[in-house]
C-alpha cells in the first residue's frame, strides 16, 4: 500500500470513528486504525475515548492502542484499569480487564505495573496468570525487582 493510500484509509478511519452513527463502524474503525500501527493516530484514539460511550468501542479503541504500541496510550488505557479495579470483583468487565491486560504487555511501557499490580491477588486465576505473563513480558526482572524494594 502506498502512502497516498495509506493516508486516505488513516483519514477515512478517523471521520468513521468520530461520525458513524453504528457503533460496529466505529469499532472496525477503531480496529483498523490500530492495525496501521500509526503512532500519529495515538491522538486521535485518545480523542474518541474520552467521548465514546459504547463499550465495545471503547475495548477497541484500547486494543487499537495497544497494536500501535505508543507509550504515550499507557495512562489513559490504565485510566481504564483503575476504573475497573474500584467496582466489586464481580462486578468487573473482565473482557475489558483481559483487553487491558493486554495492550499494555504490547505496550510495554514499565509505568503500567504500579497498576497492574492490583490484579496480581484477582480472585480470577484468568486474570491472574495473564496479569503475570504482563509482568515478566514488561519487566523479566520484576520478581527480583520486588524483592529489592
Amino acid at each position: 500500500m502506498d502512502q497516498k493510500t495509506r493516508n486516505q484509509d488513516f483519514n477515512n478511519y478517523v471521520k468513521t470513528l468520530f461520525n458513524a452513527p453504528s457503533w460496529k463502524d466505529r469499532a472496525i474503525a477503531a480496529q483498523n486504525l490500530g492495525k496501521l500501527k500509526e503512532g500519529r493516530a495515538t491522538n486521535i484514539l485518545a480523542r474518541a475515548l474520552k467521548s465514546e460511550k459504547d463499550i465495545v468501542v471503547i475495548n477497541r479503541i484500547i486494543e487499537a492502542m495497544g497494536e500501535i504500541r505508543d507509550p504515550k496510550a499507557t495512562m489513559l488505557i490504565t485510566d481504564f484499569l483503575l476504573e475497573e479495579v474500584k467496582k466489586p470483583e464481580g462486578d468487573q468487565d473482565k473482557t475489558r480487564l483481559f483487553i487491558i491486560i493486554e495492550s499494555l504487555m504490547k505496550i510495554g511501557d514499565k509505568r503500567a505495573l504500579e497498576h497492574l499490580g492490583l490484579l496480581l491477588d484477582s480472585c480470577h486465576s484468568d486474570i491472574r496468570k495473564l496479569t503475570e505473563e504482563a509482568f515478566e513480558c514488561i519487566d523479566p526482572e520484576w520478581k527480583l525487582n520486588i524483592k529489592s524494594i
